[in-house]
């Protein structure tokens, strides 16, 4: 009996089951792509054998721990992003138990290796004055920084992804009454967000001056073609460095495209807007992700605590100062 080779199985994975029958997005095939690109590199250096001399044998799970630790020790990989491509070699080897049972073995000592737990941090973000320093950051004066600050602009209100920002097309932006862009975001999630009065100004101004075709990128890269999530990146960097000089509650703080997306987040909760409705905002397959925005509120925990009594104080006991009530209370 003829059994499928590690290449044929890695191949297949990612045209059958992936593109084909997933249908998966652009951003699951790069994830799951660089993760395998990661495991492979790690087996020539540890085993010595090229890719495609690889067999599933030489994928089993001390070898896979082996390659968790090295993601961790070598390469300076957090825990979330250590579980992140366990889960990429977990949807693999569901597909080999699928595909060749005779592998059922290793496919299952595999399978049943863990997530790893991780310190859960509170969440980063930046208040108004730091927002505003961010935005005043980029120099108004050259295209490129008129670009950038409505780049900012657009990721601070609308808290959109940075995939989804620089998937962005001039098309996706509706001006006038009702302002709002229109994105894909994760999951192929269809979702229009809702614009301010001065990012519609600021977006109608670029695209004034980006003079686009409809279906071209809304921020350009200075050859013209849509920013790449590590151009995005280095921007806020830059504009975030140069807003820690005149604010200084930056220099405590990351700033990266993600903050953004946590700072659009906590406006919206510091405006009393329910966390159901933002959970829509943001594109959240559930409500219990936008949970953790109510753990970074301090000013709801501040709220809370203003309604509770410090200790030693003695218990009152309520007396109505109303007629009224004070008749109803002896009743």
């Amino acid at each position: 009996m003829i059994f499928a080779t590690l290449p044929a199985l890695v191949q297949s994975f990612f045209t059958d089951r992936l593109i084909t029958q997933r249908h998966a997005s652009a951003c699951t095939i790069s994830g799951y792509r660089d993760c395998f690109r990661l495991l492979l590199n790690f087996a020539v250096l540890r085993l010595g054998k090229a890719p495609s001399e690889l067999m599933v044998e030489d994928l089993d799970s001390p070898f896979i721990g082996q390659f968790l630790d090295h993601l961790e020790a070598d390469r300076g990989n957090s825990a979330s992003t250590r579980n992140t491509r366990l889960a990429a070699i977990h949807s693999f080897f569901r597909y080999v138990a699928l595909t060749e049972p005779a592998h059922a073995l290793i496919c299952q000592r595999v399978l049943a290796m863990p997530s790893k737990r991780h310190e859960r941090k509170p969440i980063g973000f930046l208040e108004q004055t730091e927002l505003e320093a961010l935005l005043a950051a980029p120099s108004t004066s050259t295209r490129i920084g008129r670009r950038d600050r409505t780049l900012l602009l657009v990721g601070g209100q609308t808290g959109l992804r940075v995939s989804e920002l620089i998937g962005l097309r001039c098309e996706d932006v509706v001006l006038g009454a009702g302002a709002h862009v229109h994105c894909e975001g994760k999951g192929r999630k269809q979702r229009c967000t809702p614009l301010r009065e001065d990012t519609a100004a600021a977006l109608k101004a670029w695209l004034r001056e980006r003079e686009g075709l409809p279906e071209d990128p809304l921020f350009p890269s200075i050859r013209g073609g849509a920013l790449s999530r590590d151009a995005v990146e280095r921007l806020i960097a830059k504009h975030a460095a140069s807003a820690r000089r005149s604010c200084t509650s930056l220099k405590h703080k990351k700033v990266t495209p993600h903050t953004l997306r946590h700072s659009a987040a906590m406006a919206l909760l510091n405006s009393g807007v329910d966390c159901s409705v933002i959970a829509l905002w943001l594109g959240h397959e559930s409500v219990e992700t936008t949970q953790v925005y109510l753990h970074a509120d301090m000013q709801t925990k501040e709220r809370a605590l203003s309604r509770t009594k410090p200790f030693g104080t003695k218990p009152k006991r309520y007396r109505p100062t109303d007629t009224l009530m004070a008749f109803l209370e002896s009743l």
